[in-house]
């Protein structure tokens, strides 16, 4: 097996038994990194941290005391400070900007021993559902570069797609681990609210975005969150009680932990708007995950949707709300894109009382879910409407125009981060569009707090009966 084709554990379990060392796993990452440029998936590459930790875990092996994924290449995603290195956002208005200190994700990753080979592309400030960025390389899905690969980890995905790395961090407030997933091929896990922390020095907010990882593998899904899942002091959200994670010890012990036969929801509908042109591929890859599912003996039926459009409607303010605090003077409002400019105006319109409301509607919201699907276990739903998509579809002229065209592409993910409730994307369908093949990934949503390893041990179910390719060279069309 080549050193590209490993898995994150299979990686750590070779370095640590001295089969490979770190600093060839490191090469071997810098040349499939610089191998495939036209997939923008990095803002910048940090070879020489990347060096001194290699030379770091290999001192941890000589000595036999090697960290759980000691010398595994790990990126950080560009919106997330790491010491020392360029925190500029994906805007024009960071540029020049270096962090001052690291992320409490960016040490928990680095101090399991992985190696942080670089920044992955994101877009400007994390908003769109494309990966776009004003300061540096987009994105482009490797099944097809012409196309997007998708946001706002969308350079982490593609990185992890080709082989570049097993395992890339990645944050979600809208869908931005799941939507690049599912246009590049990738494994996509949201955690639920409270089990990654944003600390020792962030703070939640309106509770939609936590960090995680992309991977190639279910299993790597949850050893990475294994690893993730450290609470700091002071945090205001607590990760939900998990009945599974606690029988199996960990979450890498319950991909191993039969779910039991679980009640499935399929959801076809929209939720954040009254219609959608689904794609017919689209609908297989849920459809696909609906009939393996129910070939394992879970009971499937299809269901309607226990919210309106208007009730989705209580995520813009907390969106448009988040666009308002970013500290941008008159004078500088030129240095940012249509869309960060048109979200910014939005927020600022807001009252306090708009906000409130919106607070108080995104909790209603959350109990007509769990009320609506009450007799569930997991929903599953397309991941996106439609194939990976060309920028241009997206990335339009006019902020509005922009932000729905984002909608009709990714009508399901958000609903998840109102709720804080756990959801995954696997890459489960591939199918050819104009002489391409593209992947198309089904999206599975835990219906109760507390739902992660729930999620992993139905996904792995999944993966072993149903497995998908695991690297793809990058299609120049």
């Amino acid at each position: 097996m080549e050193i590209y084709d490993m898995s994150g554990l299979e990686l750590a379990n070779a370095i640590k038994n001295k089969e490979v060392s770190a600093t060839e796993v490191l090469d071997e990452s810098l040349e499939q990194m610089y191998a495939f440029p036209q997939v923008g998936a990095f803002a910048h590459i940090t070879e020489e941290l990347a060096r001194k930790q290699a030379a770091q875990t290999e001192r941890r092996v000589r000595e036999g005391q090697a960290l759980p994924f000691d010398g595994v290449p790990v990126p950080i995603k560009a919106l997330t400070p790491v010491k020392g290195q360029p925190h500029e956002s994906g805007s024009r208005l960071m540029v020049g900007n270096v962090a001052t200190e690291n992320d409490g994700v960016v040490d928990l990753l680095q101090q399991a021993g992985t190696l942080t080979v670089g920044l992955t592309s994101a877009p400007e400030f994390g908003f769109p559902a494309y990966t776009e960025p004003e300061t540096g390389p987009a994105a482009r899905t490797p099944w097809d570069t012409r196309r997007t690969a998708g946001g706002s980890s969308g350079g982490a995905a593609a990185a992890v797609a080709t082989g570049m790395v097993p395992v890339a961090h990645a944050s979600d407030g809208g869908g931005s681990i799941r939507i690049p997933s599912a246009c590049c091929g990738t494994v996509g896990f949201k955690p639920s609210r409270g089990v990654v922390s944003p600390g020792p020095m962030g703070v939640s907010g309106s509770g939609l975005t936590t960090d995680g990882v992309i991977t190639r593998t279910v299993v790597d899904s949850a050893a990475f969150l294994d690893v993730l899942a450290k609470p700091w002091p002071g945090e205001t959200y607590h990760a939900p009680r998990d009945t599974v994670r606690d029988r199996a010890g960990s979450y890498l012990s319950a991909t191993q932990m039969p779910p039991g036969l679980l009640r499935v929801g399929l959801l076809l509908e929209p939720l954040n708007v009254d219609s959608v042109d689904l794609h017919r591929e689209a609908r297989n890859a849920a459809l696909r995950m609906a009939g393996l599912l129910e070939s394992m003996g879970h009971l499937v039926e299809e269901v309607s949707r226990p919210i309106t459009s208007d009730d989705w409607l209580a995520f813009m303010p907390l969106w448009t709300g988040a666009a308002a605090g970013i500290p941008l003077a008159d004078e500088d409002l030129d240095k940012v894109t249509e869309l960060t400019r048109w979200l910014r105006s939005e927020g600022l319109k807001l009252s306090a009382a708009d906000y409130n409301n919106a607070v108080n509607s995104v909790q209603r919201l959350t109990r007509k879910v769990a009320n609506g699907w009450n007799n569930y276990d997991i929903i599953i739903t397309p991941t996106l409407s439609g194939p990976p998509a060309f920028p241009e579809e997206m990335k339009l002229p006019s902020g509005e125009a922009d932000f729905e065209a984002q909608k009709l592409f990714t009508p399901w993910g958000s609903v998840w981060n109102m709720t804080g409730n756990a959801s995954i994307t696997l890459p489960i369908h591939r199918a050819e569009v104009d002489g391409i093949e593209l992947p198309y990934g089904a999206m599975v949503g835990a219906v109760k707090p507390g739902g992660d390893a729930l999620l992993l041990s139905i996904a792995s179910q999944i993966e072993q009966a149903d497995p998908w390719p695991q690297i793809i060279t990058p299609q120049d069309a």
